[in-house]
């Protein structure tokens, strides 16, 4: 049986939603005898792959790195799935919105009295990704297959979506709600 291609990626978010997927525990085992990790924080591939089964994609899009990636995973990947509330929502990231990207940067890297004169993340010619000016969440970038909610998703909620997508099936809106 040939296995599913199974990629994740970690965009701007804490790490709690792959946290969750560890918590999965022993399921875990059951899970690896099914799919092929092609791609996540987990395994030491370099680039996005091609013909990827699914994606699920953790945090919100922050920077101009960060939206070329789920471009190209929207391009190579059947069903893409936003991973957490931040990439369903924005969540916390996007908490940044209405401030602004420019005072923001100045604020966490002013000194006191010191206004810092060069922002990372705000040219072109800088070595960082350039921060956009707006975090937003997946489905504004591309278009989402399915949405895992939770912050961090419950890992029985994580497993329960995987499943059914290994089985060809389409998890149904709302079973979040199953997990409180």
């Amino acid at each position: 049986m040939e296995k599913v291609k199974i990629g994740t990626i970690w965009l701007d978010a804490c790490s709690g939603c792959h946290m969750s997927m560890l918590d999965m525990d022993e399921r875990l085992l059951e899970l690896s005898e099914r799919i092929e990790m092609v791609y996540g924080p987990l395994v030491d591939y370099k680039t996005i792959p091609e013909n990827v089964d699914v994606f699920l994609v953790s945090g919100s899009v922050s920077t101009d790195k960060e939206m070329d990636y789920v471009k190209k995973i929207r391009e190579n990947t059947k069903i893409v799935a936003s991973f957490g509330d931040c990439a369903v929502t924005g969540n916390l990231p996007s908490m940044r919105n209405p401030v602004g990207t420019r005072d923001i940067l100045q604020e966490v890297y002013s000194q006191e009295g010191n206004p810092c004169s060069q922002l990372p993340g705000m040219s072109e010619d800088t070595p960082l990704p350039r921060l956009l000016k707006r975090a937003r969440p997946v489905h504004e970038v591309i278009e989402v297959d399915q949405f895992i909610q939770g912050c961090p998703p419950h890992a029985d909620l994580i497993h329960l979506i995987v499943s059914e997508l290994l089985e060809g099936r389409t998890p149904r809106r709302g079973i979040r709600t199953m997990f409180g």
